[in-house]
């Protein structure tokens, strides 16, 4: 009621609102600085815009744009996310050459963005593009160079007390020059005097294909080597082209109780062997240790699996010890960026697509213009026009199209016989393969 009475009070009588008004059209706006190109992706926290800034510079930025909360049917303002609060208290921060920058923060009509340097590739386009265009493995310099940069800035996180709690090819970016950043700060905390345990707030962490068996387990109390063991299923995946530990997630109870992981532990333990306490002597303290007493028992077959991915021995002995079942075992960043792998030929380079031939170079990131309508440029009277005579020559076509079919002896193809069943059942593959 006085909210009401308020607004409808002219702004010269309300002094508050004057002040408000004017702090508002004093703060630049997205629209003012930057040029958005087109849309990138989305996920639980809102969307990803490609974007030019109108500096001189006309630099290419990415923008995330996180979404306000919603309340049944109606969107609502309730506040800012714990992840967006979280993501730009760290990366205010800290800078360093393979972590993603940060370069401002806007706020705008109740809605927050983020505006980050640009990457052209990721790990996983990078791993598309090879299993599905070039159907050839990534080349061992490659390789050594996007994880000796991966733990560069691991190395530089974990040294700042930052633990990621999210790594994995989707979130890992690389530039045109062939350097990693590592991206998407949304769940990283700090492991130095945290404010909150670990597990408050977030009983769920790391996406499962590359969650470690510690909170596989049901473990409270974890530390920096889960991230390192994401490294490891990183790498592996780099390898051999597909995640090596591909298990089907258990969701959480009606009471939000997390679930014993049986499929991905059993994944694990198809190429790693099943857990030892003699290997792990915490293992016995884990909250699900009984029911991982229940599974099959399975030989460790690490090196049959590294032999034609990774070819050398250090590889195997690399992704080893970055399998360690117990944390502690674990190699750390530091151990990691020194270990024999890395200095036998080829070597790393500050560029990893260096000594590439141009055709196997992944192509940029791929954006879409009609997919953003909440910061795409709204269409012009003339495209609309445009756009209705478009789909009215579309629906004709269909329309002739449909009759020919109809008025022709054979039948149309099912979406399954075409190219050679591809609606069939697919032949399973082995665990290993």
């Amino acid at each position: 009621m006085l909210e009401d009475c308020a607004n409808s009070m002219p702004l010269s009588q309300d002094p508050m609102r004057y002040y408000r008004a004017k702090r508002d059209n004093a703060r630049p706006r997205v629209g003012d600085k930057y040029s958005i190109l087109g849309f990138i992706s989305s996920g639980t926290y809102g969307r990803v815009y490609k974007a030019q800034s109108k500096a001189a510079d006309a630099k290419i930025h990415a923008i995330k744009k996180f979404k306000p909360d919603k309340e049944g049917d109606v969107v609502t303002y309730t506040g800012i996310s714990q992840s967006a609060i979280r993501e730009i208290a760290l990366n205010r921060e800290i800078s360093h050459e393979n972590v993603v920058a940060l370069k401002e923060v806007i706020l705008e009509d109740k809605s927050i963005y983020m505006v980050f340097e640009y990457a052209e590739h990721d790990f996983l386009q990078v791993i598309h593009h090879h299993s599905q265009t070039l159907r050839v493995s990534i080349s061992q310099h490659v390789l050594k160079s996007l994880t000796y940069q991966l733990l560069n800035g691991l190395l530089y996180l974990h040294d700042a007390h930052i633990i990621h709690r999210d790594l994995k090819p989707a979130n890992i970016l690389i530039t045109s020059g062939g350097v990693v950043k590592i991206g998407d700060l949304g769940l990283a905390r700090l492991t130095y005097q945290p404010l909150q345990p670990l597990f408050a707030g977030d009983k769920v962490v790391v996406t499962i294909w590359y969650r470690a068996p510690e909170l596989l387990l049901g473990a409270k109390h974890y530390n920096k080597s889960i991230d390192i063991w994401a490294v490891g299923c990183v790498i592996a995946e780099l390898a051999s082209l597909r995640p090596i530990f591909k298990g089907e997630e258990a969701k959480l109870d009606s009471k939000k109780n997390v679930p014993f992981q049986r499929d991905q532990m059993l994944k694990i333990a198809e190429v790693l062997g099943t857990a030892d306490e003699r290997d792990w002597p915490g293992l016995k303290d884990m909250p699900e240790y009984q029911n991982l007493k229940r599974l099959d028992h399975y030989n460790n077959r690490l090196h049959e699996w590294s032999t034609p991915r990774v070819k050398t021995q250090s590889g195997y002995e690399f992704l080893k010890q970055t399998f360690a079942y117990d944390p502690d075992k674990r190699l750390t960043a530091r151990e990691a960026l020194k270990h024999k792998w890395f200095t036998e030929d080829p070597v790393p380079s500050a560029n990893a697509f260096q000594f590439l031939p141009t055709h196997q170079i992944p192509p940029h990131r791929r954006i879409t213009q009609d997919d953003a309508p909440s910061m795409m440029p709204l269409p012009t009277a003339n495209s609309h026009a445009q756009a209705a005579a478009q789909v009215q020559a579309q629906a004709q076509a269909q329309l002739s199209q449909l009759s020919q079919s109809h008025s022709a002896k054979g039948s149309v193809a099912s979406f399954g016989s075409n190219g050679g069943g591809g609606g069939g059942h697919t032949r399973k593959k082995s665990r290993l393969g």
